[in-house]
């Protein structure tokens, strides 16, 4: 009994055990429909072993979705327990749980798949590419990140969460305070996903520069496909940062060493400085795939050429420059000194000025267009003002004396969500809306849409508005109860009330997504929105190979002057297209290194030893296979073009 043992939860309690009961039922539910409706053969030979990255998008973008509404969920409970004062919803430990999981799932298991996602399915249309560099590599990615993601959601079941937050910082997330193996799940899970995120990194980098269509010179790109570049250039860069800080971690909470130890010769601020180094650069790999969405969008729907193209290109550029020169204002109360402060102040400040840029292009953009006000737009529009808020909210943040009075605060926590939901979050829902039409072949319902995008938004403005009061006032985040004397009673409900607003907004959007695909028609078209770039000039549904032609490209709105100035796009001949095999390798290895990191956290060494050694004969099986892909007959495209009325796409 004595193994089993180390698997029970240190703090059980009746919603953790109603959650077993759930993932058992509907584990049960799904093995038993696949069974009953013969769809195995279907799920493993369409999409478990898919190289195609439009699959793998979707893939990733139903995982974020997923990972949206449990991280939701925590939100939610967190504000229930604030609501009033002395609450007692929930325990100091389970808030504790609660807090730390919530962070990490919205950053690394929901934002960064949405954003991947959508760069799977939507980089290769829009630089004319068939595929991406490496199709196979892109498969393990995502089954890397959903392996981590996989093995950090099964913590609150078996073993227990992580409760040192999302920062991890040590000596609280070393074994003096952290005994349960929470934190070992937080190293190990990060660990495996964030490596698929540098392999993905790689991967775009290689395929924006190597595989983008006649004629598309670099400074005719989309601004999405330039958002991406950026952002996986700044993923190569930051990602080993959080590697070497994973790997020191958990080389002393397992193996005793002394990296982050506040004795011995160690130093705890060695995490935060490490962790910080690739944190505040996520930030922008979060935030700059996003600028690239409304600038696509904004420009879409205001029916005009982006203004200022090579402006946004430039001021991009610089954001990640300055992203890596900026991460010490997170900790400005620790005592580094004032010279340190004031330089990382201004490098804080000075960041603010690219962005600024990106705003005026974009109301400049509007500005004499012939705006529609379509559910992506109006996510575009109502991020302006609530980006501008949280921004400017960032500045003063980025006073280093003034710190001292915020941090730590609730005023902190409205900055971060200030930024990241208006600025990601709306990005992703607006982007996915925009490109559901090219991914499903029809449209979301717009009513629905619209009617989730008014409740996101009042519930978002009720919800993190009046913490910015309460953090004024002295509220510390991270606390799980307060006085009645504070007199924080008042707007901690509002908060509340805010945040089940929101999660009315996304049962809507669940909702959309269901009633949309039993109701709306199927005929909408290639273009359904008047597009602009090479994406919009493929079928819909786009087939497996993307396009029958290379497209040749003379402008960075390449469809839009095929449509106005009658620029050919496609001047070649149909012929047989070589597209890359199927493979379980990839899914196989994911799931090896979620054993490996299963026993890992548990410290069950034979299985990490047996583990290991079947990644490593599943990589040297990878690297001696002949596998040369395969042909799609020329036949067979004209066959596909003729079924969608056409033959030159």
């Amino acid at each position: 009994m004595e193994f089993f043992e180390r698997f029970a939860l240190p703090n059980p309690d009746p919603m953790i055990y109603a959650s077993m009961v759930a993932i058992v039922l509907v584990s049960i539910a799904i093995v038993a429909g696949l069974t009953y409706f013969k769809k195995w053969g279907y799920l493993w030979n369409e999409w478990l072993t898919t190289t195609d990255h439009k699959r793998i998008g979707i893939m990733y973008l139903i995982s974020a979705l997923l990972m949206l509404f449990r991280g939701g969920a925590d939100a939610v409970m967190m504000r229930l327990q604030l609501s009033s004062p002395e609450m007692e919803f929930l325990n100091a430990q389970h808030y504790n749980e609660v807090f730390t999981t919530h962070g990490v799932v919205m950053i690394m298991f929901m934002a960064m798949p949405f954003v991947i996602g959508l760069m799977n399915y939507v980089i290769p249309l829009q630089i004319g590419a068939r595929d991406v560099a490496f199709p196979r590599l892109n498969a393990l990615s995502f089954w890397m990140f959903f392996a981590g993601a996989m093995l950090f959601n099964i913590s609150f079941v078996i073993g227990g969460s992580p409760d040192a937050g999302w920062t991890n910082y040590f000596p609280l997330a070393g074994n003096e305070f952290s005994p349960s193996v929470g934190v070992n799940y937080y190293m190990w899970a990060l660990q495996i996903s964030g490596l698929g995120t540098l392999m993905t990194g790689i991967n775009f980098i290689v395929t924006i520069f190597k595989m983008r269509a006649p004629g598309m010179k670099l400074m005719k790109m989309p601004m999405f496909t330039w958002s991406a570049l950026i952002t996986n250039v700044i993923i190569v860069f930051a990602f080993p940062v959080l590697t070497v800080a994973l790997l020191m971690g958990t080389l002393d909470r397992q193996f005793g060493t002394t990296f982050f130890a506040t004795g011995n010769g160690g130093m705890d601020m060695y995490w935060a400085n490490l962790f910080w180094v690739w944190g505040h650069p996520e930030v922008y790999i979060l935030i700059l795939p996003a600028f690239g969405i409304y600038s696509e969008i904004i420009s879409t729907f205001s029916q005009r050429n982006l203004y200022g193209y090579k402006s946004m290109v430039g001021s991009m550029v610089l954001i990640s420059l300055l992203s890596f020169f900026v991460w010490v204002h997170h900790f400005f109360t620790m005592g580094q000194g004032a010279l340190t402060n004031s330089i990382f102040s201004i490098t804080t400040m000075a960041i603010a000025i690219p962005t600024g840029i990106k705003i005026f292009n974009w109301l400049l953009t509007m500005w004499k267009g012939k705006i529609t006000f379509t559910v992506p737009m109006l996510y575009s529009v109502a991020f302006i003002p609530l980006f501008t808020v949280g921004g400017v909210t960032g500045v003063m943040l980025a006073m280093a004396s003034a710190d001292y009075q915020y941090h730590n605060t609730m005023f902190l926590v409205a900055h971060f969500h200030n930024t990241i939901i208006p600025g990601v979050v709306y990005a992703m829902l607006a982007g996915l809306t925009y490109w559901w039409p090219k991914m499903f072949g029809f449209k979301l319902n717009e009513r629905i849409g619209k009617w989730a995008f008014w409740f996101n938004v009042v519930g978002f403005v009720l919800a993190f508005f009046p913490m910015y009061i309460t953090g004024l006032d002295g509220q510390a985040r991270r606390m799980y109860t307060y006085s009645e004397s504070t007199g924080f009673g008042l707007m901690n409900m509002l908060s509340f009330v805010g945040a089940g607003i929101m999660a009315i907004a996304f049962i809507l959007i669940a909702y959309n997504i269901f009633y949309s695909f039993k109701n709306s028609p199927r005929n909408v078209g290639d273009d359904p929105w008047n597009g602009r770039s090479l994406e919009w000039a493929t079928h819909n549904p786009v087939p497996e190979y993307n396009f029958a032609i290379a497209p040749e490209v003379n402008s960075s709105q390449a469809f839009w002057d095929h449509k106005k100035k009658k620029h050919q796009l496609f001047k070649g001949n149909i012929g047989k297209i070589h597209m890359p095999n199927n493979s379980g390798i990839p899914i196989i290895m994911a799931g090896i290194l979620f054993v490996f990191g299963f026993s890992f956290v548990f410290s069950i060494w034979p299985a990490v030893i047996v583990s290991a050694i079947a990644f490593f004969a599943c990589m040297m099986y990878s690297s001696f296979e002949n596998d040369q892909g395969r042909y799609i007959s020329e036949k067979e495209v004209r066959e596909t073009e003729e079924k969608f009325g056409g033959d030159s796409k």
